[in-house]
């Protein structure tokens, strides 16, 4: 792990390539059940493809001066679909139709059967991500409530219930991921906003559930959605679950913070936590300056301090052109160090 003040990361997604992945389709939806049409390679060189595309990344991070990098998620259709669709008990084969508000139906794994984890699935991605690269190392799984809200529970019947099933899931998938080298464990749960009285329930519980045992740097990120789905003006200002992330066991909470402009007073909160700050907007088109950068760093700290915080971007940079992508990392990179040496 990096020991300097600042070190900078990735939220987990990078841009995969165009003649890996249909990026028009990709830009349509965040699907919840398989996306297997949006791969352009065959399926028996699938895996070859993904494993050179994920290098290509890695590297491009290193280039960019980041310093814990992650796999890119190059082999996920979604954040959340590869692991969620991997489970026992999950019928991702006939899925429900749930409509949003919106009046939009989107397709989701139906729970059948009992929760449990066939086997490992990111532990190849993990150990490969370990083996192609000697800076530290993060990999994210979808968090237990999340799943729970992106799924028709036709068995448990009981929220709760089903959250704390997954939750065990993702604890034992952890464990294995940290014996295979991650030095950073991160859990993605941006549906804790969409219903906060549930996740004051039992978000915490199913998420401390999930990281159990791990005894390496975890982390928790949430956020208002994709800036390449949701624009920037119809963000809130604030989030309808935050506070309560402090009772966590997670050592990190990751928000997404630029593209919304977020009031950071809230991070008042948390002052038990380190903070993984967006600030890349990943809603604007073009590669921020490192002085523009640095100065949301700059108000970062007027409410963490340098050692509680890690500086990012805003979640969703797999939707971005990559050259964009790789700009915006390395401006981000010298803003943290120009700020850096500020700071002394």
């Amino acid at each position: 792990m990096p020991r300097h003040l600042l070190p900078t990361t990735v939220v987990g997604s990078y841009p995969q390539p165009d003649w890996l992945v249909d990026r028009a389709m990709l830009s349509k939806s965040v699907p919840r059940t398989r996306m297997t049409e949006m791969w352009r390679i065959p399926e028996v060189y699938l895996e070859q493809a993904q494993d050179d595309a994920t290098v290509v990344a890695i590297r491009d991070m290193e280039r960019a001066g980041i310093d814990i990098v992650t796999d890119g998620e190059i082999r996920r259709e979604s954040y959340s679909n590869r692991f969620a669709t991997a489970l026992d008990g999950i019928d991702a084969e006939n899925p429900a139709l749930i409509t949003a508000r919106s009046g939009q139906k989107t397709p989701v794994p139906r729970v059948t059967g009992k929760i449990g984890r066939k086997g490992a699935v990111e532990l190849r991605d993990m150990e490969f991500l370990r083996r192609n690269t000697d800076r530290a190392a993060k990999i994210t799984l979808p968090g237990p409530f999340t799943m729970s809200q992106q799924a028709k529970d036709e068995f448990y019947k009981d929220d709760e219930a089903l959250a704390m099933a997954l939750a065990e899931a993702v604890n034992a998938e952890a464990l294995e991921l940290q014996k295979a080298g991650a030095d950073v464990i991160q859990l993605d749960e941006p549906w804790v906003r969409n219903d906060p009285a549930a996740a004051r329930r039992y978000a915490v519980k199913a998420i401390n559930r999930a990281l159990q045992g791990i005894t390496v740097p975890t982390v928790v990120h949430i956020c208002f959605g994709y800036a390449a789905v949701v624009p920037g003006s119809t963000k809130p200002a604030g989030y309808s679950f935050l506070a309560e992330l402090a009772d966590s066991s997670a050592e990190q909470i990751s928000i997404e913070a630029a593209q919304p402009k977020l009031d950071l007073g809230v991070l008042a909160d948390l002052s038990g936590k380190k903070i993984m700050l967006g600030v890349i907007d990943l809603g604007d088109p073009e590669i921020e300056t490192a002085d523009v950068i640095a100065e949301r760093i700059r108000h970062g700290l007027k409410y963490v301090s340098a050692d509680r915080l890690v500086p990012a971007p805003d979640c969703g940079m797999k939707y971005m052109p990559r050259h964009i992508a790789f700009g915006k990392l390395k401006a981000m990179s010298d803003a943290a160090a120009m700020v850096r040496k500020e700071i002394g």
